[in-house]
């Protein structure tokens, strides 16, 4: 494995999770979690690993919680040395058992975070498949029972909207470590939502981060993001990428080419100016575009 000195931020209970997350998501998604094992995501993984990434991001959802644990364990990677994230989705209504079916795939003892929806790492994955505010709450409490017997390091949620967060909040014992959601200077989430976030110890992990180059192109940031490519010798991805964490936000990305990978870990050590922050974040604010749940927003809504 490179040699890299990763920056983390510190979750509740001095769990470190890396600045810069590899996921299995998207280009990985099965439409059926029982399809085909896909030695060729074990392939990238691993080639991922190798090159200095240590932060895994996956999901119950994704269908790719066995590749992996099998990338884990052929990388030869001590554990302790990685951060595994996974998700929970249809199984919110018994977390316990459904954290464990995911650490039987994925061929681990624990998560360092579990969320729910979207392992170190466990997070309820999606609050719209839940159908009351009760119901969120009682998953959450499934949350907090796996944290407390040890199954995972650190919980959170993913695509919570405020409200839902604060249902999580008004009856926790334990309130998440972070929130994973879509995330871009296309979408910056209106109402200061992940100020709000932040103020309330809530780290932000996000995803899609690269939207204005990869999936809406052609927009006022184009000029922006090339120009200060330029002045930093680097690529407007990497500069993307390094906006976020700029923003205190935790970027998850993926690609199959070992050079993409190599180009989006040069974002962990570039340093935007304060200027060229500013400008990516006003500049964004021109355009609106939204890539995941379209169907739970209005059209034009920034939530």
């Amino acid at each position: 494995m490179a040699n890299i000195d990763w920056p983390t931020m510190p979750l509740e209970g001095g769990v470190l999770v890396p600045i810069l997350g590899f996921g299995t998501g998207t280009a990985w998604y099965k439409d059926d979690p029982n399809d085909p094992f896909n030695p060729e995501l074990v392939q990238v993984l691993k080639s991922a690993l190798a090159k200095g990434f240590t932060h895994l991001d996956a999901a119950d959802s994704y269908g790719t919680e066995r590749e992996v644990g099998v990338a884990i364990r052929e990388s030869g990677i001590p554990r302790d040395k990685l951060f595994v994230t996974t998700k929970v989705l249809e199984g919110w209504r018994d977390v316990p058992k459904a954290l464990k079916e995911s650490l039987e795939r994925l061929h681990l003892d624990y998560v360092d975070l579990y969320l729910t929806f979207r392992v170190s790492r466990y997070l309820l994955h999606n609050p719209y498949v839940i159908p009351t505010t009760e119901d969120i709450q009682s998953a959450w409490r499934g949350l907090e029972a796996v944290k407390a017997s040890g199954l995972a390091r650190a919980i959170g949620v993913s695509n919570f909207q405020r409200h839902h967060l604060e249902a999580v909040l008004e009856t926790c014992a334990e309130p998440p470590a972070l929130n994973q959601l879509e995330y871009h200077p296309y979408l910056q989430r209106s109402g200061n939502y992940v100020a709000w976030m932040q103020e309330k110890g809530i780290h932000v992990s996000s995803f899609k981060t690269l939207a204005p180059v990869t999936v809406a192109p052609g927009g006022p940031l184009d000029a922006v993001l090339s120009s200060i490519a330029a002045k930093h010798t680097t690529t407007p991805a990497a500069v993307l990428l390094s906006w976020a964490i700029g923003n205190n936000v935790i970027p998850i990305t993926t690609t199959s080419k070992g050079e993409r990978m190599d180009e989006y870990l040069s974002a962990v050590t570039l340093k935007l100016l304060p200027e060229e922050q500013e400008e990516i974040t006003k500049t964004g604010l021109e355009r609106h575009f939204r890539w995941w749940g379209k169907a739970f927003f209005e059209p034009e809504g920034r939530s």
